[in-house]
């Protein structure tokens, strides 16, 4: 008699339990999201900006630059001079537009959304921090294409990384996923290595313009995406 009174209390206790793990085994990703896409670039940027802060040198700065620098000639000036520019002001910008754009033709306001506030972010982000920290340029060598802003975190990295980072997300859930990855990650690291190429940016410049990219990126999806993942329910 006791076992059976027993029974629906011990099925009752169960049924929360159950509950937990369901959501846990949905929301998994979530976390794994958050961690990797969060808290470790977060560590990352942290780690670096305190360097940069108290004006120490970085030990891998120099060295790294010096060997790219060792491998220039005509043919990867013209090469990471186009990059640069694509970097940025010839394609960056205009492509950002454009993906808002269509976004908002399909009538995907939220993901529409996500891309401007990702993209603006991203840019404003950048402006104020150069503006805190206000690191000079390197100047080991006489850039092919100089710049006079400040240096730290790389605009040019931030930005591609921003763009890259959001594509992979919007396309997760989709078939496109592994070639926009390749495409998007590919032209972001090429961008990112055209400035130290060029001697403009410190190699902490480009890691810190990545993890602020991730940052905020991936902090914006896992808010505004908190019940759906882009494209689940429309293909």
């Amino acid at each position: 008699m006791s076992d059976a009174l027993d029974k629906p209390a011990v099925l009752a206790a169960a049924e929360p339990a159950a509950g937990v793990r369901h959501w846990m085994g949905r929301n998994a990703w979530r976390f794994v999201l958050l961690f990797v896409g969060v808290l470790l670039p977060l560590a990352g940027f942290v780690a670096l900006a305190d360097e940069v802060h108290e004006l120490e040198a970085i030990y891998f700065d120099d060295l790294l630059l010096w060997k790219l620098h060792a491998l220039h000639s005509p043919g990867l000036d013209r090469f990471f001079v186009l990059l640069s520019k694509l970097g940025y002001e010839w394609f960056l910008i205009p492509a950002d537009v454009l993906i808002v754009g269509l976004l908002a033709w399909r009538k995907r306001w939220r993901e529409a959304s996500f891309v401007a506030i990702c993209f603006a972010g991203s840019a404003l982000l950048n402006l104020g921090s150069k503006r805190f920290f206000q690191r000079d340029r390197p100047s080991l060598w006489e850039s092919i294409a100089p710049e006079s802003t400040f240096s730290f975190p790389s605009g040019h990295a931030m930005g591609s990384m921003t763009l890259a980072v959001t594509l992979v997300l919007l396309a997760w859930n989709t078939r496109w996923r592994w070639p926009v990855a390749l495409a998007a990650l590919t032209f972001a690291v090429l961008v990112s290595i055209s400035r130290m190429y060029l001697g403009v940016h410190y190699p902490s410049d480009i890691l810190a313009g990545w993890c602020a990219a991730l940052v905020w990126v991936v902090g914006c999806f896992l808010v505004m995406f908190r019940r759906r993942h882009p494209w689940r329910h429309r293909h």
